[in-house]
């Protein structure tokens, strides 16, 4: 005997390839498929709609496959009630629990479809007075209410302008390459983060020590002091290179005339870290003097937030990185309320954690000299990701030329040190 379930899915199928990858995931799981219905719409600009019939040998592996195939957008056709399970034990959740997308989701309970607050990848749902939100493994405590299978749950995709997108395909297309005009990049990001400034929100920024070592310290503390930059994720490289420069003139030991590493020059690194742990923090450092410049003292001064997460590989560290990832990942999930847009540069490893947390919904901009990180992180974000190939520092250039009138970089070129 075999289990079956029609689904349906709406939007543009044909040309964005969406049909195609929720039929592969269906035989990748080990399902079958029967497409019921399909309408392609009258115009090119027309939304498509298909009804499907998902089957599968066992009902686990169904609702797996269900699952699977809602990061497209395909709900169930009867989406019938949602059905809880307390968990019965910290830190795990019941076998069949549900696992979210990043996608906005709503919940039916009680005969009303209750929205999920922040949307987030890979938790779960706990349903507490009426509310429902998301929830990783690690925050799940016994008793809580989770929302198990996949009934009484649809996900809606983000509302996009097809005739814009397909406009504007050239510039931003699926694939970035360094070929793409970056002058006419750097202009759509700059219009982007003035809407979502003038809209009230947050601009979010995940960096990586490549900021600093390109030369581009300049450029970022200009964007942070104009107001740009309202949340800034990072670890300990960044923080640590660009407080190294503030207090001895240039990071890791480089050489400020040749560009050569100096002598001893991770002496310098690590008497930059113990001089931020003898002030306490950061914020301690700038508040007494010491810390008088860079980018780590403008978000300070600007009294903006940033997170710094640290790694096995951190020297010191210093005493603002979490250590603990499970306590960096609260405090990012902390940080995001109000976020309405989020630029990743040169920063892999906390851009993709930093995906996973945020919401399909906002905008993502990924800039990276690696075609193959810009590609990765733009299929991994957001619905809405543009993806940059270009040198940190230039880019940074440009787009403070382009946010900041009397901005003026600090020298020609991208100033990299190498």
């Amino acid at each position: 005997m075999r289990y079956h379930e029609k689904v349906e899915v709406h939007g543009h199928l044909m040309d964005t390839g969406v049909l195609a990858r929720v039929l592969d995931d269906v035989l990748d799981y080990g399902g079958d498929y029967r497409v019921d219905h399909i309408d392609l719409g009258r115009s090119h600009d027309d939304e498509s709609h298909a009804v499907i019939t998902v089957g599968a040998e066992t009902s686990r592996r169904l609702i797996r496959i269900l699952m699977r195939i809602q990061v497209h957008g395909v709900n169930k056709v009867d989406a019938g009630t949602a059905r809880c399970e307390p968990a019965d034990r910290d830190g795990v959740f019941p076998p069949d629990f549900y696992s979210t997308t990043n996608l906005e989701t709503v919940v039916h309970l009680d005969g009303q479809w209750v929205p999920v607050e922040h949307p987030e990848m890979d938790c779960g749902l706990v349903v507490s007075h009426g509310r429902v939100r998301t929830v990783p493994v690690t925050d799940v405590r016994a008793g809580d209410q989770i929302v198990c299978g996949v009934d009484g749950v649809k996900v809606v995709l983000p509302v996009t302008d097809h005739s814009s997108r397909v406009h504007e395909s050239d510039t931003f297309g699926a694939l970035p390459s360094s070929t793409q005009p970056q002058a006419v990049l750097v202009r759509a990001i700059a219009r982007q983060i003035r809407e979502v400034k003038a809209e009230g929100a947050q601009v979010l920024w995940v960096a990586g020590q490549t900021v600093v070592s390109t030369g581009a310290t300049s450029a970022l503390v200009a964007l942070v002091e104009a107001g740009y930059v309202d949340v800034l994720f990072t670890g300990n490289a960044l923080a640590t290179l660009d407080i190294e420069a503030a207090l001895y003139g240039s990071p890791l030991g480089v050489g400020p005339l040749r560009g050569g590493r100096v002598q001893r020059g991770s002496e310098q690194h690590i008497r930059a870290i113990n001089a931020i742990r003898r002030e306490g923090s950061i914020r301690a450092a700038v508040e007494s003097g010491l810390l008088t410049e860079g980018i780590m003292h403008a978000m300070v001064k600007a009294n903006k937030t940033f997170v710094l997460a640290g790694s096995v590989r951190d020297d010191g560290p210093l005493p603002d990185v979490h250590t603990d990832v499970v306590e960096a990942q609260r405090a990012m999930r902390g940080a995001l309320r109000g976020v309405g847009y989020a630029l990743m540069v040169a920063s892999a490893q906390h851009s993709v954690a930093t995906g996973n947390i945020l919401p399909a919904s906002i905008p993502v901009a990924c800039v990276d000299v690696s075609p193959a990180t810009v590609h990765a992180l733009t299929e991994r974000t957001s619905a809405h990701a543009v993806g940059v190939v270009a040198d940190t520092g230039l880019f940074l250039e440009e787009l403070a030329t382009e946010l900041v009138p009397d901005y003026r970089p600090a020298r020609p070129g991208s100033g990299a040190i190498l």
